[in-house]
């Protein structure tokens, strides 16, 4: 998995934890890290694909991850700098899912 597919697929992860899991727990603190992250980092450039288009791509993957996840692919892979913020955020999204789906698994 390329770094921009692993931010993208903590993205989905956390998107969707906000739209089944009620709770405000760990994946949806830590998504809120990432997807701030990710979206200071697209406004901080105005040549077109960062800047308002990259943030509204953004806003609109997790909406609908299945429509948009080629549009948020292109964004991210067009340059923008994966620094070790967004990817350790990323990892810390899909390390919490990981571990609610296992604590789920032996509770349910």
């Amino acid at each position: 998995m390329t770094e921009v597919e692993l931010v993208a697929t903590a993205l989905a992860t956390g998107a969707a934890a906000e739209l089944t899991d009620a709770s405000r727990g760990v994946v949806h603190d830590l998504h809120a890290v990432l997807k701030e992250a990710v979206r200071r980092r697209l406004s901080g450039g105005g040549d077109g694909v960062r800047g308002g288009y990259g943030v509204r791509v953004l806003h609109a993957y997790e909406t609908d991850p299945d429509v948009w996840r080629t549009r948020l692919l292109q964004v991210l892979a067009s340059g923008l700098e994966m620094d070790e913020e967004i990817l350790g955020a990323a990892r810390a999204v899909l390390r919490a899912e990981r571990r609610k789906g296992h604590i789920t698994a032996v509770v349910g």
